[in-house]
């Protein structure tokens, strides 16, 4: 009977989970949530997992929470402008953009944030979640027709049944997804904020990586 179970276990879980083969820990001020990087989004992994190493995330801020929307952290738009205003275009440091069908913009996902360039390569340093809303058949359409894309079945299916921001799909790297303890994220993305989208008090936060 045991080994039946097992088995019903292995069958209804996905399968992309358990291929996936490095996860974290993030830390922050109102508690903590795990997420899990995709192996088919390997250089934004390796960025992330290097950043570990190199303490970016030790005492980062989420600086920019809009409900509904994105918990968004890292370096700020701002003060990367800041940086490179005075840098020659070709020291504007990105990541090449990694786009998969089975990475998109539902509840929970991990993506990298970036500027207007037009390659769409993400920032070295910023990261988001999406929290984002309900999803309905219109607005899959619509964002087809507009945007000339066609959603897969799993995709349609996830956003019907979970919500996010399909919109954002094919524009911006998603490279993991919050597995465990999505009510933190969730709780932070309705803090108050300013007219600049940050939160009244500051939101800090601690990347590790879970060994297993």
């Amino acid at each position: 009977m045991k080994s039946y179970l097992y088995l019903l276990v292995f069958i209804f879980v996905p399968m992309r989970f358990w291929a996936q083969s490095n996860k974290l820990q993030f830390k922050t001020t109102h508690g903590s949530f795990k997420v899990m990087l995709y192996d088919f989004t390997p250089k934004h992994k390796q960025l992330i997992l290097d950043a570990i190493i190199d303490d970016v995330y030790k005492d980062a801020l989420f600086n920019r929470i809009i409900e509904n929307f994105v918990v968004q952290g890292g370096e700020h738009d701002d003060d990367i402008a800041q940086r490179e205003k005075d840098l020659p275009i070709n020291e504007h440091y990105r990541l090449a953009a990694e786009f998969d069908s089975r990475a998109f913009h539902k509840i929970g996902a991990l993506g990298a944030g970036r500027d207007d360039n037009p390659q769409k390569a993400s920032f070295l340093n910023q990261i988001y979640f999406v929290v984002g809303k309900p999803v309905s058949v219109i607005d899959l359409d619509n964002i087809e027709q507009k945007k000339d894309i066609k959603f897969t079945k799993e995709q349609r299916e996830t956003y019907f049944s979970k919500g996010g921001l399909p919109r954002l799909d094919g524009d911006y790297t998603v490279f993991g997804e919050v597995y465990e303890g999505l009510d933190v994220l969730l709780k932070i993305s309705k803090l108050k904020t300013n007219e600049k989208d940050e939160p009244l008090q500051p939101v800090s936060f601690e990347v590790i990586e879970i060994k297993e």
